[in-house]
């Protein structure tokens, strides 16, 4: 960011805009608008990745109880051992037995590859 070298295609010299031109403070704040528009959209992309769990999937789950099973809990295995008493502290009985339901027909399938 100290020297602010402007290049256009085709030509492989930088062309320099004096410092206090006005022109040099417009190419700067659509350079950082750019950059804060492309840091949001990665933010976005990678807090959408981190938020997809087997919990998401199962109907009635959302990801409000899946965080809260999961910081309650610990793991995704843990939920899977833990008992119902322990999860029927954070869901609902509806919920629980989709969880239920999930993985035993979740465990099935593995069990077989």
């Amino acid at each position: 960011k100290r020297l602010e070298e402007i290049f256009f295609p085709g030509n492989s010299e930088p062309f320099m805009l004096p410092r206090t031109s006005s022109s040099l403070k417009l190419v700067q704040s659509l350079r950082d608008e750019a950059h804060r528009f492309a840091i949001t959209f990665h933010r976005s992309l990678r807090d959408k990745r981190t938020l997809q769990t087997e919990l998401t999937q199962i109907d009635g789950i959302g990801e409000k109880t899946a965080v809260k099973l999961l910081s309650a809990v610990g793991s995704v295995k843990s939920i899977k051992n833990a008992s119902d008493e322990v999860l029927s502290k954070h869901l609902t009985a509806k919920q629980l037995a989709a969880l239920k339901k999930h993985f035993s027909e979740n465990g099935n399938n593995n069990a077989g590859t």
